[in-house]
């Protein structure tokens, strides 16, 4: 085995929390997407900073690649082991460190995921926002620069991640940021490691903005005649400035897959499902005015639900709508497209990629967080045919093209991973080299995650 030797002395430093079965690379070689199995050397489960420094030195000696994982669910094939080497699984660095409420910031490990931190917070009045609808872990979300439904009010994991520890390629343990509001202390090292994908380093702590619960929070869903109204009400609600905690969009094909998967009763036709936070009369006033708002591009169906348990099967219902959407072509994988354009091109580019998916003869239900100029099309395929990932590709391309020519980007969430790369000379020109150099400069081995995000400069 080529990295046997550096397998040898991990196995020294680490015992039964290094593992090298079949089921343990299985598990850490397979994507939720269409990527197929790709098997890492073996898994490794640190439990402190420390030890994945020691980890990392052990790696670097013998050049072997090191990639992190945290719950898996990445779609762009970011944490597939395409050049074999050490998966770190952070599972055992899952802990709370510290609350300051005072402060509305808390430090957390890498491991824990986002369900788990607020199920902690929820005695404190306070709430971490980022929800990118899978229950990921927050050092994933990170390090993937992570948004999600409530992007549009409480922003970014960009915007909501202060302070981090970081292991780099060489073993040294860095600190960036603090928990104080604002810093003009040299470089943004936090904004650089935040979407970096594991290619600049692995995450061992952030510190995290928090957030207040809402006094009361109200949702809605309310039906369409054809996409462009409900996209058209989605630009106007944005315009006049109505403070919305999520805006999200589903189309037809997407509202009869969570109809058969969960049992609702969509209309099969546009959606939009809006969420709003404040004071009892605010949220009122917002709802009024979101309402009129949908009259007027023929809304219709405009059904209320301020209980609690309304709200969550709501949500439930679209947080699951990718696995309903799979179920609604048994057998099929997906390739996950994930485009963000400006605001005032948004209905252009959702019309004419559903325009392009009905030519392509490829099932595609689009959806998404839609406040912030963000869609995603899951353009399902057999993988017994090639013929068919091949013309997703191609269709996918298509997508990206549209999304530049409008002045967006070719992912406003997913991040690059793998499935982007070839995207990134387009968007960035000779920004894309600059990344090169910088991960060249932190990680001149090239180890960590390579092959993700950046050309590596010869």
């Amino acid at each position: 085995m080529k990295y046997q030797e550096a397998l040898n002395e991990l196995a020294t430093l680490l015992g039964q929390r290094i593992s090298w079965s079949k089921f343990e690379l299985e598990s850490h070689g397979q994507s939720e997407s269409y990527f197929p199995l790709t098997l890492p050397d073996a898994v490794a489960y640190p439990t402190s900073a420390g030890e994945l420094s020691e980890i990392v030195k052990i790696c670097a000696k013998h050049a072997m690649p090191v990639i992190g994982w945290g719950a898996g669910t990445s779609l762009e094939g970011h944490a597939l082991a395409h050049q074999g080497g050490l998966v770190v699984d952070f599972r055992n660095m899952a802990a709370v460190l510290a609350l300051h409420p005072e402060d509305m910031t808390v430090t957390v490990q890498p491991g824990i995921t986002r369900e788990v931190l607020n199920e902690e917070l929820r005695a404190t009045g306070l709430f971490f926002p980022v929800d990118p609808g899978a229950n990921a872990s927050i050092g994933g979300m990170a390090a993937t620069r992570a948004s999600g439904t409530t992007a549009v009010k409480y922003g970014t994991m960009a915007d909501n991640v202060l302070a981090l520890e970081v292991v780099l390629a060489d073993g040294r343990i860095i600190h960036t940021g603090s928990r104080a509001p604002k810093s003009a202390a040299g470089y943004d090292l936090t904004a650089l490691m935040v979407g970096s994908e594991g290619t600049l380093g692995l995450i061992t702590e952030l510190t995290l903005r928090l957030q207040g619960q809402p006094e009361c929070s109200g949702a809605a869903v309310c039906a369409f005649d054809d996409i462009g109204a409900a996209v058209d009400t989605v630009i106007e609600t944005i315009q006049y400035g109505l403070p919305m905690a999520r805006i999200e969009f589903i189309d037809g094909p997407t509202a009869a897959a969570v109809n058969a998967y969960s049992g609702s009763d969509l209309p099969e036709c546009p959606h939009l499902l809006v969420e709003f936070h404040g004071s009892e009369a605010a949220v009122a006033e917002q709802a009024e005015t979101f309402g009129e708002i949908l009259k007027e591009h023929g809304g219709k169906g405009f059904e209320w639900a301020s209980r609690a348990e309304d709200r969550t099967a709501l949500w439930h219902m679209r947080h699951h709508a990718y696995w309903a959407i799979l179920a609604s072509r048994p057998g099929a994988r997906a390739v996950v497209t994930d485009l963000c354009v400006p605001i005032s091109k948004l209905s252009q580019a959702v019309e004419e990629t559903r325009a392009d998916i009905a030519e392509s003869g490829i099932p595609g239900p689009i959806l998404g967080h839609v406040g912030d100029g963000n869609f995603h099309a899951i353009l399902m395929i057999d993988p017994e045919k090639p013929e068919e990932l091949e013309t997703a590709k191609a269709l996918s391309s298509r997508m990206v093209k549209r999304a530049l020519a409008l002045g967006g980007t070719v992912t406003g969430e997913h991040g690059v991973g793998y499935g982007k790369l070839d995207y990134m000379a387009a968007e960035h020109g000779g920004g894309w080299d600059v990344m090169g150099d910088i991960k060249k400069a932190l990680d001149p081995q090239n180890i960590l995650n390579p092959g993700k995000v950046v050309r590596f400069p010869a």
